[in-house]
């Protein structure tokens, strides 16, 4: 990471692999901030434990959606920072990139919120999101075993997940 021309402070990532497997990990958590899935594929250092990791990533998604939400120049009604808003409610956000990471978001209308971390050199992610959301449904949703607010522990779903994650360049 350079500051305005000033040298390298951080290693660069490694380069995508050609293989696709691009992806470091991903959580779905529900309207509550319960995470119920997380899983990894190539992360390559672990800093937290995971109760720890899931609370940071929950609140950083918050604290980002009131950010946006407030910052919208297109409504005058911006009401309090911090207040959850409605899914769809206001501006909202799709991505960030970092110089190591790139995070995808997606929240559906039931508040349900897919976060994808990939390689910062990975694109568009909104239409793979909306992918793994159409697993979870078809998988996790219309398993009549599956309990809603359960973590999610469906092998169909999770092989299905597996292979479409490590499909994304």
């Amino acid at each position: 990471m350079q500051f305005f021309g000033g040298s390298e402070i951080s290693p660069s990532p490694p380069v995508p692999t050609a293989s696709g497997n691009n992806a470091h990990m991903m959580y779905v958590f529900n309207r509550n901030g319960v995470c119920l899935l997380y899983r990894e594929w190539n992360r390559p250092l672990r800093t937290l434990n995971p109760q720890q990791d899931h609370k940071l990533m929950f609140g950083l998604l918050f604290s980002l959606k009131s950010l946006t939400a407030k910052m919208d120049p297109t409504t005058a009604d911006k009401g309090n920072l911090g207040v959850p808003q409605l899914p769809g409610q206001g501006c909202s956000f799709h991505s960030f990139r970092t110089n190591t990471y790139k995070l995808s978001f997606m929240e559906t209308p039931s508040g349900l919120k897919i976060i994808l971390v990939t390689h910062p050199r990975t694109g568009d992610l909104r239409e793979s999101l909306k992918h793994i959301y159409n697993l979870y449904v078809e998988y996790v949703v219309k398993n009549p075993l599956h309990s809603p607010g359960t973590p999610i522990r469906c092998e169909l779903f999770n092989t299905s997940l597996d292979q479409y994650v490590r499909s994304i360049a």
